[in-house]
């Protein structure tokens, strides 16, 4: 279980990964050793997962966001395989759920323009042999950057 100081650490590290022990101990009222054995014991437990570095798409030249449904012809578990292997194949699918409803699929995507969007589509999603439909939806704006998880 998380006691109120877990969930502040996990908190403070989501806001900024780069904190030392130092910066977490005063942070959260704790000595430095204190700050970074809790994080250590966090991080062995599974609840940080790892750090990375957010990067600006459009300064990486991706200027396209789009989301795509995808809707599967035949539905069992090595379908479902063999479409997980090409999503995780493909860099510009950056997250990639699993839903109810009408869409089996939706898939999070950045290119570097609509061509490239087209070519994704046409090309590699819906010659797949267990694609039935694909639909997308191009974000014109994005007014809640992604956000750190409630704690």
């Amino acid at each position: 279980m998380l006691d109120l100081t877990d969930k502040r650490l996990l908190a403070a590290l989501q806001r900024n990964a780069h904190m030392t022990a130092q910066d977490l101990g005063e942070h959260l009222n704790l000595s430095p050793s204190q700050a970074g054995r809790r994080r250590q014991r966090l991080e062995a437990e599974g609840y940080v997962t790892g750090y990375t570095a957010r990067l600006d798409p459009m300064k990486a030249g991706l200027t396209v966001q789009a989301f795509v449904q995808v809707q599967l012809a035949t539905h069992g578990p090595e379908q479902a395989q063999n479409f997980a292997r090409l999503v995780a194949a493909r860099p510009e699918v950056i997250s990639a759920w699993t839903l109810t409803g009408e869409a089996d699929y939706l898939l999070r995507v950045y290119c570097a323009d609509l061509r490239d969007l087209n070519r994704l589509i046409h090309e590699v999603l819906l010659p797949h042999a267990v694609v039935a439909r694909v639909q997308s939806q191009i974000v014109m704006d994005q007014v809640k950057p992604d956000a750190p998880l409630p704690t």
